[in-house]
């Protein structure tokens, strides 16, 4: 066999290779599974949203509670919490639609798992009531703001870069370089304003004057139990309780149904196994990483 017919079947087979997965791709997004909701028996509906993950987007909780706040058979909602936060903004997005649903006169409550801090405490004051198991870790008021620098890395491999900017601003936070004392002053501003809207919202919506709040917002997080002795919580108790007060809240008598979105697998992930989802997490985690975050962040 010529040199020039390997070649060709090499370039044939990594072609092949590519259309494969690119069919794949195709395949596993016209196959996937839609979101499918579980209802379990009783009477009349109490419908549950889930927040499991570190807080990167805000599109998909946004989406159920307007589906079901506008679905007039569902009574009252449960916001399931078990996360450490994430994203300034997409925890305001979250928080302003469990407000807006409360204000419609859809009851909510909060059921911490746990952990439920930093942004996963900031989506929650916007519940008609938040419950918190004794041993939740919950709090950690702060906002965080992390970057990497590589400048001394780079200059022993011997490698260089150049930036042309508009404004001294431009490039603050740039991992080529170190961060100058303008720049210090410039992201403590930014933190400190974003910081102001977390302590604002907390105080407003607990009825905890302001510097009530400022005693333990410094990043610290609390157990549930800590939580309700400092006003941070409204009850402690499990996700059954949370339930049965959501009921009692809308004035369900008896057991009522639960409606819950299910995420069934996607073809790719059903082909793949876990090795696809822990794909997905790693991309969420470090690719889609927002910079100015509401998140507690643990020493594991």
């Amino acid at each position: 066999m010529s040199k020039t017919t390997k070649w060709v079947i090499g370039i044939i087979a990594v072609l092949v290779f590519f259309f494969g997965i690119f069919i794949l791709t195709i395949v596993s997004w016209i196959l996937s599974d839609e979101s499918d909701e579980t209802v379990s028996t009783g009477g009349e509906k109490i419908a549950v949203v889930d927040l499991r993950e570190p807080i990167v987007a805000s599109d998909d909780v946004v989406r159920q509670f307007k589906k079901y706040r506008e679905n007039k058979s569902i009574r009252a909602i449960v916001f399931r919490v078990e996360s450490p936060g994430g994203g300034v903004s997409a925890s305001q997005e979250i928080y302003e639609e469990v407000k807006k649903t409360r204000d419609a006169g859809r009851p909510v409550v909060v059921s911490m798992g746990s952990v439920a801090a930093s942004g996963g405490y900031y989506v929650s004051c916007g519940a008609t009531k938040i419950v918190a198991n004794p041993g939740t870790l919950t709090g950690s008021i702060g906002v965080i703001f992390q970057f990497l620098h590589f400048k001394q890395l780079m200059d022993k491999i011997g490698v260089d870069e150049s930036t042309f900017k508009t404004g001294k601003f431009k490039d603050s936070g740039s991992p080529f370089r170190k961060t100058t004392e303008d720049e210090k002053q410039y992201f403590n501003s930014l933190i400190g304003d974003v910081y102001d809207q977390f302590v604002d919202v907390v105080a407003e919506e607990r009825g905890m004057d302001r510097s009530e709040v400022l005693k333990y917002a410094d990043g610290r997080v609390f157990t549930g139990r800590q939580a309700y002795e400092y006003g941070f919580v409204d009850t402690l108790g499990t996700m059954e309780d949370a339930i049965n007060i959501a009921a009692d809240l809308a004035g369900i008598e008896g057991k009522p149904s639960i409606v819950r979105e299910v995420k069934k697998k996607t073809f790719m992930e059903k082909l793949f196994g876990d090795a696809a989802t822990e794909v997905t997490k790693i991309r969420q985690e470090f690719l889609q990483q927002p910079v100015l975050q509401y998140r507690f962040t643990s020493p594991n």
